[in-house]
């Protein structure tokens, strides 16, 4: 498989460099090529390359970021005109740009997010503003969650997440999202399913460290449309997962004794790394009612220092009529991964019914 730092490649910044002259006639093209592929070029992997190309940028570009950035919002035009929109992820040096070289310039920089974002995500580069501009940059983005174009909407709820993955974290939001609600209030119905995603995600950030706040929300946006009764549900998938009764029982599953779990089996209860976990277990409605179904199984992956560290994966959320009876059977992969370190010894399964753990079942990885 392709490395994706090799995105980054002589063709890439040989067209590169073409677009930028038709906006920059002026840009040396030679030098900058040259600065590009220096002696470290190899080593660096792709978001090294990305800041590389950004350092490089910068001193071919004007030294007044107020002229720079409107030089970046021509050249975000031309791309999306020449149909350079599959190479978003490669561009992502220009948010980049706004954001290192454009921090002390704030009407300049959100102008270029506006557009910019267009076409290659900000959502990374906008947070040092929030940090720095609290007030004057969530007007802004609650502002763009009004925008016309669904990028600018999905990056009011985006860039102001509180832990967004692989970006730096919003402290004070952690504490108090109140900031952002009004921003997930627009966004609520949005008629992208991009943005509406973003909202869902938004909230679960806000879950880890604020439920309550959720749960509120939950309260007021129920019925709305399923749209977002899928935000909501999509939402509160950290509570769920966590057996949270009161979120639960929101969307109908309830733990009772009517759903009864038997014939928990493991086929091999000793498994090497790279093989497959394969179980099954029996699962009842002994109601006379039909009755909504959330199973789960948890497991414990055991850790260097001897404790486990606890993963729930969702197996299905369905109906089960009035006695009905189903064998599920599931295989979890020990494949390694790049996210997870696997440590041979003693292992932990289990299934979860409606937030329920019912058993939990000892296996050895070798």
């Amino acid at each position: 498989m392709e490395p994706l730092k090799n995105l980054y490649s002589v063709s890439f910044y040989e067209q590169f460099c073409s677009i930028i002259k038709i906006v920059l006639p002026d840009f040396k093209s030679d030098k900058f090529l040259k600065r590009i592929f220096d002696h470290d070029w190899d080593t660096r992997e792709l978001k090294s390359r990305m800041k590389h190309t950004t350092n490089v940028l910068h001193d071919f570009l004007p030294s007044h970021f107020s002229e720079t950035a409107s030089i970046l919002v021509r050249l975000t035009t031309k791309l999306q005109d020449e149909g350079f929109g599959n190479q978003a992820l490669q561009y992502l040096f220009i948010p980049d740009y706004i954001e290192k070289y454009g921090i002390d310039n704030f009407e300049g920089s959100v102008k270029a997010f506006e557009k910019v974002t267009q076409f290659t995500s900000c959502e990374f580069a906008v947070r040092p503003f929030i940090v720095k501009y609290p007030e004057q940059m969530m007007a802004k983005m609650l502002e763009w969650s009004r925008h016309e174009n669904h990028h600018v909407r999905r990056l009011s709820s985006e860039g102001s997440r509180p832990r967004l993955p692989w970006a730096m974290a919003l402290p004070e939001f952690k504490r108090n999202p109140n900031a952002i609600l009004p921003i997930l209030e627009n966004l609520k119905q949005d008629s992208s399913e991009y943005v509406r995603r973003s909202v869902a995600n938004n909230l679960n950030d806000i879950i880890k460290d604020n439920p309550e706040v959720v749960l509120g929300i939950m309260k007021k946006w129920s019925g709305l449309g399923k749209e977002t009764d899928y935000i909501l549900k999509h939402g509160c998938r950290t509570l769920l997962k966590s057996g949270h009764a009161e979120a639960l029982g929101h969307f109908g599953l309830v733990a009772n004794d009517n759903l009864h779990m038997s014939d928990f089996n493991i086929r091999n209860l000793t498994i090497r790394i790279g093989e497959n976990l394969d179980f099954s277990f029996l699962i009842e409605n002994k109601s006379t009612q039909t009755e909504k179904v959330r199973l789960e199984y948890a497991l414990y992956f055991l850790r260097a220092n001897g404790t486990w560290s606890k993963k729930v994966f969702k197996i299905s959320e369905r109906e089960f009529l009035p006695n009905q009876r189903t064998t599920i059977s599931r295989h979890q992969s020990f494949r390694p991964i790049t996210t997870r370190v696997y440590y041979s010894g003693m292992q932990r399964i289990s299934i979860i019914v409606n937030g329920v753990e019912k058993e939990i079942v000892d296996f050895v990885l070798g």
